[in-house]
């Protein structure tokens, strides 16, 4: 009976879908001329796998002749197939054969190869490539939904499910498999000969490992031999004498491979060596620990959560136990210190009325000066720490919307602590109550506008120590405040606009300070007699308000001049008069306390002192205050008078401002200080030059306080600060294309004016892992031979201050800091920070990075050369997360000071 060549290609095509689950290794080309039938095909035990009599299935006669189901037809689509030679049917010998482009569908499986051959005599079907004068092509490539592989040549008997491959190259989970001999014994075993495996994409892969012979398991496993590392061709010595590879696609648990090095302090180490957590697909869990040999550990804990369309972060706790010297002598230290970080982001979409976000950094205020296994630098160099998180919710319909966040702020010189757990803020958006209809705003009654906003506070001021302690929430402030301020505008005097408005501010309190004389207390001075603070629980509260209006206007002065390109200038000057006057609210409330032996001596207090809201307004406040803005700007003409371009406006002076104040209510010193600010942008944005002053126009006495008798002078200069940041790339000397210089038009400056990232914040941590930087593993770079460019980026930063106290003067600081980063090829890469205090006359936190992409391998190498955070970090390694135990790394930790 003969058989139907369809179910010999769906045989086929099962099996090179079971083929196609294997991961990827290449071998070049073996493309053998003519292919004879394994022994192992016509019979049934394997010549590779000795089977147990046990283990063979013994095929029983069935009992009922006929059954009366019939089979169920697995043909459930239309296989096609095609060559661009010819297609031969031989009747005889019962083949079929398909030849040049040979082409085969069947569903979602694709089948192509030079020679198709399908011999339904001896159930074998055989797929291979051309060979010709310009060698072995058209290799059989099989593709079925993501799956593909590409092989030299393939044999299979559709009868006993075994297959022959040779020169099979597949990929998968971002391994890439070679394998020259490959047998497949059932649904579930492959076994490989002369196998090699990477991840280098390339032709010729710059590095492998080699093993003469695997176990493969599609989908799950490897399981190799002894093998060894080849890096371009050439064998190195290190070998293992067996190996297991999981495959999967899905994240999955296991050990990290630490890290070894050598400290002055703490003797040799292990660091960031622990077990990776694949909890699910929506978070992880790492867990590492550092050990060193002077007794000094450390634990750290990490996780990483993401939710697609919803929202994604990652927390990460550290505690350390740092020992330095020798137990029992006088040099012995020992501290602890801890952080945590939390990172929490909202997908926009998941809720566009509320956001829900968290930054928090917070722990011991010595941790990155302490820390064993931290060279965060732009942490290290930072005094403060801040957490945030909040919740914001808009309430539609409505103009009311809802803030609530928990804020942390810690001083590391201080060692301060300040937290909001919580603060509450409602406000409403501005309202008209007297437009017209449709929101029509004409009159000043129209234009009155409504402002309310409500905020609760639960504040804590504690220290390191008593941090999560008990005691941290005894000394808590609470309290709430309303707000609420209305104001319109309207024409004066034609050329003016006037401005009044009025607010009100209602504060309530939930406790109070009671002061009391006690005889036998004993005051700061080691006295009998003290004034006794008692806080009382209860409701309180005062309010206060104030009222106000402004005088404004511009002025524009045009001066045309004519010489080159220059058509003119425009002097814009904005100024600007208010006046402000606030009652005497403290007498209302303040308290007196006898405060000496004497009866008459007494204090006057606030009840509110201390309160989140401050205490109610002390003195008339009747003042005045002048502004004045200045801009200036030129109108240049284009280059070619006979374009169609339109004139250029370039600002000269980006602001000028003067401020100064008056109190009519003081009895002296009624004048404030004059403050004074400029500043502008000068080529082409490149440069944002910045520039403060402060003038005082009263003397001050030989103690340095201010007396109420004028300067000679009007105004004596009190404090000045100058910065100026520049930035400079090698793009800015290239010639740019009329697109470039179309986006060059709609762009407001550079960036020039934003303080360039000098402290090297941008280079990374240093402790990261190989597997987390964002690199384009995909990403081709080329090099052009004799006309190679070198890309290179320069972000200077010069900060100087003056002061004159008027009894002596002198510079505060003088820096110049630099930072930059040289592309010496498209693939190596050297980075810089650094910085020259002039003052002093010593150079500033140094710290330099240089960086190799090495195609399927990376290196890097960061070093802080000299200052008390000087040291080192090396590593080389694989790319791919999958091999990212294949690597070498060396530190040098800082030395750490812990007191």
């Amino acid at each position: 009976m003969r058989a139907n060549p369809t179910y010999i290609l769906l045989a086929f095509f099962l099996f090179c879908f079971q083929i196609s689950t294997a991961q990827e290794f290449g071998k070049k080309g073996i493309s053998p001329q003519k292919l004879k039938v394994d022994s192992t095909f016509t019979s049934s035990k394997d010549s590779l796998i000795d089977i147990k009599k046990t283990d063979i299935i013994v095929k029983k006669r069935d009992t009922i002749a006929n059954d009366s189901i019939k089979p169920k037809e697995v043909i459930d689509g239309i296989i096609t197939h095609d060559a661009e030679d010819y297609t031969i049917q031989n009747a005889k010998n019962k083949t079929i054969t398909l030849y040049n482009e040979a082409h085969v569908t069947y569903t979602d499986i694709d089948l192509k190869a030079g020679i198709i051959i399908l011999d339904y005599k001896n159930n074998m079907v055989y797929a291979k490539g051309i060979k010709d004068s310009t060698g072995y092509h058209q290799r059989p490539q099989f593709k079925q939904g993501n799956q593909e592989s590409e092989q030299d040549s393939i044999l299979f008997n559709f009868k006993t499910k075994k297959a022959l491959v040779y020169g099979v190259k597949t990929n998968q989970a971002g391994i890439i498999t070679y394998g020259e001999k490959t047998k497949r014994v059932n649904d579930s075993t492959v076994y490989m000969r002369r196998l090699r495996f990477t991840t280098s994409k390339k032709k010729i892969p710059d590095y492998y490992i080699q093993t003469n012979k695997a176990k493969l398991v599609p989908g799950k496993k490897i399981i190799v031999g002894g093998s060894n590392l080849v890096l371009a061709d050439v064998p190195t010595p290190v070998y293992l004498p067996f190996a297991y590879f999981p495959m999967t696609n899905k994240r999955t648990s296991g050990f990290i491979i630490p890290s070894w090095g050598e400290s002055n302090s703490q003797g040799f180490f292990m660091q960031n060596g622990g077990y990776y957590f694949a909890l699910s697909d929506y978070f992880d869990l790492t867990m590492l620990g550092d050990l060193y040999t002077n007794g000094s550990w450390g634990l750290n804990t990490s996780s990483n959560y993401y939710v697609r369309y919803k929202f994604s972060g990652s927390f990460s706790a550290r505690y350390e136990n740092i020992i330095r010297g020798i137990r029992g002598l006088s040099d012995y230290q020992k501290s602890t210190n801890f952080n945590i970080r939390w990172s929490h982001s909202q997908d926009a979409k998941a809720s566009p009325n509320s956001r829900f976000s968290a930054s928090v950094n917070l722990g011991s205020s010595k941790y990155y000066r302490q820390s064993l296994n931290e060279f965060n630098s732009s942490q290290f160099l930072n005094n403060t720490l801040s957490s945030s998180v909040s919740y914001y919710k808009k309430f539609v319909g409505t103009p009311f919307n809802m803030n609530v966040t928990a804020t942390h702020t810690q001083n590391t010189n201080t060692e301060t602590i300040t937290m909001t757990l919580p603060s509450l803020q409602v406000n409403m958006d501005r309202i008209y109550p007297f437009a017209g209809k449709g929101g029509i705003k004409k009159n000043a009654i129209q234009k009155i506008g409504l402002n309310y906003s409500m905020q609760g506070q639960y504040l804590i001021n504690t220290t390191d120590d008593e941090f999560l302690t008990a005691k941290m929430f005894q000394t808590a402030k609470k309290g709430v405040q309303h707000s609420i301020s209305t104001n319109t505008s309207m024409k004066a005097f034609k050329y003016f606009t006037l401005t009044p408005n009025v607010s009100y501010k209602d504060v309530w309190y939930f406790d109070k300070i009671k002061k009391r004389y006690d005889s036998e207390a004993i005051d700061k001075d080691d006295n009998f007699g003290a004034v006794i603070n008692d806080t009382l629980s209860g409701f309180t509260r005062y309010n206060e308000y104030n009222f106000g209006v402004s005088l404004s206007t511009n002025i524009y002065g045009i001066f045309p001049i004519k010489k080159g390109r220059l058509k003119g200038i425009r002097h814009t000057i904005r100024p600007s008069i208010s006046y402000g006057y606030r009652p005497n609210f403290a007498d209302d409330y303040n308290l007196t306390v006898q405060q000496s032996s004497d009866p008459n001596d007494l204090l006057t207090y606030s009840p509110f002192q201390g309160g989140v809201y401050g205490t109610p307004g002390s003195g008339i406040s009747n003042s005045i205050s002048i502004t004045v803005n200045n801009v200036l700007e030129a109108k240049v003409a284009p280059k070619d008078p006979d374009s169609d371009e339109e004139d250029k406006k370039i600002t000269i002076l980006n602001n000028l401002d003067f401020s100064a104040g008056y109190n009519i209510a003081a009895d002296s010193l009624r004048w404030s200080t004059v403050r004074a600010n400029a500043g502008t942008r000068l080529f082409k944005d490149k440069l944002a030059l910045n520039m403060n002053a402060t003038f005082d126009p009263y003397q001050v006495n030989s103690e340095g306080q201010r007396i109420n008798k004028f300067n000679s002078a009007i105004l004596r200069l009190t404090d000045v600060g100058v910065t100026a940041n520049y930035a400079i790339s090698s793009k800015d000397f290239e010639k740019k294309d009329d697109d470039d210089k179309s986006e060059d038009k709609n762009q407001s400056g550079n960036g020039a004016q934003d303080t360039p990232d000098v402290f090297g914040e941008n280079m990374g941590i240093t402790n990261g892992f190989p597997n987390q930087t964002n690199t384009k593993e995909d990403e081709v770079k080329e090099t052009e031979l004799y006309k190679a460019k070198i890309p290179w980026t320069l972000n200077l930063v010069y900060a100087m201050s003056y002061f004159d106290n008027g009894l002596k003067s002198g510079i505060r600081n003088n820096s110049l800091m630099f930072s930059g980063n040289v592309e010496l090829s498209p693939k190596w890469k050297v980075g810089f920070s650094s910085g020259y205090d002039i003052k002093d006359n010593a150079f500033t936190y140094t710290r330099l990075n240089f960086s190799r992409d090495l195609d399927s391998w990376r290196f890097n190498f960061n070093w802080t050369p000299f200052g008390r955070n000087s040291s080192y970090y090396f590593f080389i390694g694989v790319k791919a997360s999958v091999l990212s135990d294949l690597k070498w790394d060396k530190n040098k930790p800082p030395d750490r000071v812990l007191f």
